[in-house]
C-alpha cells in the first residue's frame, strides 16, 4: 500500500477558474533520469558537465496561437456541455469576437510579444492573476506531493529522516546555485542524448545555439526560469495584490513544531553545509523542547484571506516584530515537524494538504512536513511556479536521503551547544492580533471541516495492457472520469487537465479539455445503452477517445491550447479599461471555467500521493496515477458532491472499459 497513489498536485485560481499544474505525460517525466559525475564533494548532489542554465537563453518561445484555430477549438470543447440553442449562441459570439474585437486584442497580443522577447505572453498575466487572488492559499492554491517511505524502514525515524532531508536539501540548494545541477532535459531518445559524449560535445556549444544542438537528437530542454524561487522565498501579503520575496543571503532554516517557531544555521559563513550530526542535533533539542503550544500561534495567519492577513502582517510590524518576519521569509525553507502519527493514506493526505494550521508557514516557496512516525510531504505555494522545479527537487532529495544518507539510525548527535545555536521566536502580540489569530483558527477549521478526501484503486489493469490495446493511459483514466460522473449525475461537465508549457522560455502550462463529443458519446454508450452496442462498437468508441485525446495531449504541450490564449486577450482589455465582448460575458464562458472535474497526474519513484482540493465549490479534486498493472485515485470534494460514491462510479467505469478490452459484453 505504500505507494497507493502517484499523482501530480494542483491548485486552482477559483476566481479564472484556472488550474494550474503539471502534465506529466506529456513531458514524460518519468522517463527523465539525470547521470552526471557524482559529486567527489560531499556539498553537490552530482557534479553536471552541462552547466544547469546552458539552455536556457536559446530556448524557444511560446506561440501565441493563431486566433481562429482558437476560437475552432473553444467551440469544439462547448459542444459536449451545451444544448443546441446554448451551442448557437456561443457560436454566434465566437464568430462576432473572432471578426471584430477579437481581431484587434490578438494583434495587440501578438505585437506585445513581439516586444518581449525575454519572456513568454502568459508569464505575466498568469504572475498576476495568482498574486492578485485573495483568497486563502490553504485549499485554494497549495497542493500537497507525499515521500514514499525510505526503502530501509528504520532511516524512517522523524529525526533521522528530518536530518538527511535538510542535508540533501541543502545539496541541492548549492548543486543549483553553482550551476553544477544537471539541466531538465525531456530525452525522446535517451541512448542518444542522454550520454556522456553527447553532453561533453554539447557543454562547448554556445548558450545561444545549445537548444538547437538538443533538438537535433531528439532531446527538448526545458524552462529553469522558476528554480531560483524554491530557496529563500516568500510570498508576502499585501493588499490588493502580493508580493514573491526572495533574499539568496539567507542561511537559516525555519522548523516549526506545535506552532512555535524556531531558526537555525544549515549553511555556514563559508556557504558550506553544516555537519550533518549537528544539524541533527539541533533538530534533536527542538524535538525536545518542552515549550507549550503558543495560545495564539503565528503561522494561521497564512491561511487567511491575503487582504486581512496583509492588514495583520502590517499590525505585526508596527507592534516591533518587523526583524523576527524577516528571519522567517528569508529562510531557506520550512521544515515542519508534526506531533501526530499517521492512520492511513487519507489522514495523510489531510494533514499534507492543510493539517491543524497552526505548525505552518503556508506563504515558503515550499515546506517538508515530517509526522512523528516519519511521513514526509511537500506542501508548496503556487504562485511562483507550476510544480516542476518542486517536482525535481522531490526526486532528487528522495534519490540522496535513500542512495547516500548523511545520518543513520545510531548515529550520535553532536555535542554542540544547541541551546545557544537554535533561536526560538518570540512574537509582540497585542490584542488585535490575539483576536485575529483566534478568528484565523476560526476560519481555517471550518474551511477544512468541510473537505472529504476519498482513495480507490483499480487492480484489473492499468498502463501495460492499455498500451498493449494500443490505448492512451491518460485517455482512459480521463474516460473513466467522464463515463463515472455521468452515472453518478447524470451530466457532462467541465473538465481540466493542466499541461506544462516548460518546453518553451517562461512557458507555465496549457489546459487539456478532457470532456469531447467523443467522450460523451462512447460514456453515453457504456452507462446508458451498454446491451445496444457490439464489442466492436464499443472497441471502436474507445480507440476514438483515445486518437483526439491524445491529439489534445499534443496541441497543449505546443502552446497550442484555446485557454491561455482567451486568458490573455481577456487580461489585455481589462488592462486597458475596455469592456469585455460578449463571448467573456456569455454564461457558456462563466460553466466551461467552473471546473467542476478538475484532474492531475504524475508517476515519480519518490512521490507515493499527491492532492489538492476541488477548485470549484461543487466540484472534485482528481489526482490519479496510472501504473503498469493498477490505477489509482485520490479525490477530495465538498459537501455538494459524494466522493465515495464517485469513486465507485469510476471503479465501475474501469471494470467495463476493461471487460470490452478483454471482449467481453456488457450487459
Amino acid at each position: 500500500m505504500a505507494s497507493l497513489l502517484s499523482v501530480q498536485c494542483a491548485a486552482s485560481v477559483r476566481k479564472s477558474g484556472s488550474l494550474i499544474h503539471l502534465r506529466s505525460a506529456a513531458l514524460g517525466i518519468q522517463s527523465r533520469h539525470y547521470s552526471s559525475k557524482k559529486a567527489s564533494s560531499s556539498e553537490y548532489l552530482h557534479q553536471s558537465v552541462v552547466p544547469s542554465m546552458h539552455y536556457q537563453k536559446s530556448l524557444p518561445r511560446l506561440p501565441v496561437p493563431k486566433l481562429e484555430d482558437t476560437i475552432r477549438r473553444y467551440l469544439a470543447a462547448q459542444r459536449p456541455l451545451l444544448d443546441d440553442e446554448q451551442y448557437r449562441t456561443t457560436e454566434k459570439h465566437a464568430q462576432d469576437f473572432q471578426n471584430g474585437v477579437g481581431k484587434q486584442l490578438h494583434e495587440e497580443l501578438v505585437a506585445q510579444d513581439k516586444n518581449n522577447k525575454h519572456t513568454s505572453y502568459i508569464s505575466g498575466p498568469w504572475f498576476d492573476m495568482y498574486l492578485s487572488a485573495r483568497d486563502s492559499v490553504v485549499l485554494n492554491f497549495n497542493p500537497f506531493m507525499s515521500f514514499n517511505p525510505d526503502p530501509k524502514t528504520e532511516y524512517n525515524d522523524q529525526l533521522v529522516r528530518a536530518t538527511n532531508m535538510v542535508s540533501s536539501a541543502v545539496r541541492f540548494m548549492k548543486t543549483l546555485r553553482a550551476g553544477l545541477l544537471e539541466p531538465e532535459v525531456f530525452h525522446l531518445n535517451p541512448a542518444k542524448s542522454d550520454t556522456d559524449s553527447f553532453k561533453n560535445l554539447i557543454r562547448w556549444v554556445p548558450s545561444s545555439l545549445s537548444w538547437y544542438g538538443a533538438y537535433m537528437v531528439n532531446a527538448f530542454p526545458l524552462d529553469m526560469s522558476q528554480y531560483f524561487r524554491l530557496f529563500n522565498s516568500t510570498r508576502i501579503p499585501k493588499r490588493g495584490r502580493d508580493e514573491l520575496f526572495t533574499d539568496e543571503k539567507g542561511r537559516h532554516l525555519l522548523v516549526m513544531r506545535k506552532g512555535n517557531m524556531y531558526v537555525f544555521d544549515i549553511v555556514d559563513r563559508d556557504g558550506n553545509l553544516v555537519k550533518p550530526a549537528e544539524i541533527q542535533s539541533h533538530l534533536k533539542y527542538i524535538l525536545s523542547d518542552s515549550a507549550e503550544a503558543p495560545a495564539f500561534p503565528l503561522g494561521v495567519l497564512t491561511s487567511e484571506n491575503r487582504d486581512v492577513w496583509a492588514e495583520l502582517r502590517d499590525k505585526l510590524i508596527a507592534a516591533g516584530n518587523a526583524e523576527d518576519l524577516r528571519v522567517v521569509d528569508s529562510a531557506l525553507f520550512c521544515l515542519c515537524l508534526d506531533e501526530e502519527s499517521m492512520r492511513d493514506h487519507i489522514h495523510i493526505s489531510h494533514n499534507m494538504l492543510h493539517g491543524d494550521g497552526c505548525n505552518r508557514w503556508y506563504d515558503k516557496s515550499f515546506s517538508i512536513i515530517l509526522t512523528k512516525d516519519g511521513q514526509a510531504a511537500i506542501n508548496f505555494e503556487h504562485s511562483w511556479g507550476d510544480g516542476v522545479a518542486v517536482l525535481r527537487f522531490q526526486n532528487e532529495v528522495f534519490k540522496d536521503t535513500t542512495e547516500q544518507p548523511l545520518v543513520h539510525p545510531g548515529s550520535a548527535a553532536a555535542a554542540v551547544d544547541s541551546a545557544s545555536a537554535v533561536r526560538r521566536l518570540h512574537f509582540n502580540l497585542d490584542s488585535e492580533l490575539q483576536n485575529g489569530i483566534k478568528k484565523a483558527k476560526e476560519n481555517f477549521n471550518s474551511a477544512v471541516s468541510k473537505l472529504t478526501i476519498d482513495a480507490m484503486e483499480f487492480r484489473k489493469g492499468g498502463k501495460e495492457q492499455l498500451k498493449k490495446s494500443k490505448l492512451s493511459p491518460d485517455a482512459i483514466a480521463q474516460l473513466a472520469f467522464q463515463m463515472g460522473f455521468l452515472r453518478q449525475y447524470g451530466q457532462t461537465v467541465a473538465t481540466y487537465e493542466s499541461c506544462s508549457t516548460a518546453a518553451f522560455k517562461h512557458g507555465r502550462t496549457e489546459t487539456i479539455r478532457p470532456a469531447s463529443i467523443h467522450t460523451k458519446k462512447c460514456s453515453q454508450a457504456f452507462v446508458s445503452q451498454p446491451g445496444k452496442h457490439s464489442v466492436e462498437e464499443l472497441r471502436g468508441m474507445l480507440n476514438e477517445c483515445s486518437k483526439y485525446h491524445g491529439q489534445l495531449t499534443k496541441e497543449a504541450a505546443m502552446g497550442q491550447g484555446f485557454d491561455r490564449h482567451l486568458f490573455a486577450m481577456r487580461y489585455l482589455a481589462n488592462s486597458k479599461g475596455q469592456p469585455l465582448h460578449g463571448l467573456y460575458m456569455d454564461p457558456a464562458y462563466a460553466a466551461i471555467n467552473h471546473n467542476i472535474l478538475s484532474t492531475s497526474t504524475l508517476t515519480s519513484p519518490a512521490v507515493s500521493l499527491g492532492g489538492f482540493a476541488p477548485v470549484v465549490p461543487d466540484g472534485f479534486g482528481v489526482g490519479y496515477g496510472v501504473h503498469d498493472e493498477w490505477i489509482g485515485c485520490n479525490v477530495s470534494s465538498y459537501p455538494t458532491r459524494n466522493v465515495h460514491e464517485f469513486l465507485q462510479c469510476v471503479h465501475k467505469s474501469l471494470e467495463d472499459i476493461f471487460s470490452v478490452l478483454e471482449g467481453k459484453s456488457l450487459s
